[in-house]
């Protein structure tokens, strides 16, 4: 055996390729938009960690919501949700698509509680609007659920 060689699992390459390789499909609005726009510029770079933006849901295998989910976008968003090949991951970004946000049931009769109302979320990125930085640790977040090397958080409170 030379010492180049590393033995590993199938699984585990195939995990490692599937975290870095992420397609990302974005349905933004809102001040959100803004930070994910900043996210994806030169100065941050979603780029570098695999996360290529698609144009069409079907070629996507990570579905981005960062906007107030609205009585009226739902059903397109769980539209999008199952046009997506399998395996799929949904990130939440922002107080609007966690929980409605400013625009919560109590405020607006229109908007959701959540994303998870409709689909189901695999990473929550909070804050009001998250910052770019927030939002590149939701991915590194994910990458790390989908290798299966999630390091256990502690417990505040």
């Amino acid at each position: 055996m030379s010492a180049s060689f590393i033995p590993t699992s199938f699984e585990k390459l195939s995990r490692w390729a599937q975290a870095n390789s992420l397609w990302t499909f974005t349905v933004t609005g809102g001040c959100c938009a803004d930070e994910m726009l900043s996210a994806a510029s030169c100065k941050y770079d979603l780029e570098r960690f695999g996360c290529v933006p698609q144009t069409h849901p079907e070629q996507a295998d990570l579905l981005i919501v960062s906007t107030a989910v609205t009585e009226k976008l739902a059903p397109e968003i769980k539209k999008i949700y199952d046009s997506m090949p399998h395996p799929k991951y949904v990130m939440a970004v922002g107080a609007c698509a966690n929980g409605g946000g400013a625009f919560s049931t109590d405020v607006s009769y229109c908007v959701k509680d959540g994303l998870d109302k409709i689909i189901p979320v695999d990473i929550y990125v909070p804050g009001c609007p998250p910052r770019p930085e927030a939002i590149m640790n939701g991915l590194i977040r994910l990458q790390e659920k989908i290798c299966g090397s999630e390091k256990p958080r502690p417990k505040i409170g």
